[in-house]
């Protein structure tokens, strides 16, 4: 196997990895968990503001 066909399948590889986070991450059942995530920092859980 020659370096470049060798650094085409990684390249394809690392395509479809981050193909498929971009999926994951904009699906429909993940944005109940990313908008709880967003407000985090907003929330006060002790009563005090810094």
């Amino acid at each position: 196997m020659s370096a470049g066909v060798f650094n085409g399948i990684v390249t394809a590889v690392l395509l479809l990895a981050f193909l498929g986070l971009v999926a994951w991450a904009w699906s429909g059942k993940r944005k109940k968990d990313f908008e709880q995530a967003s407000r985090l920092p907003l929330d006060d859980d002790n009563g005090k503001s810094p």
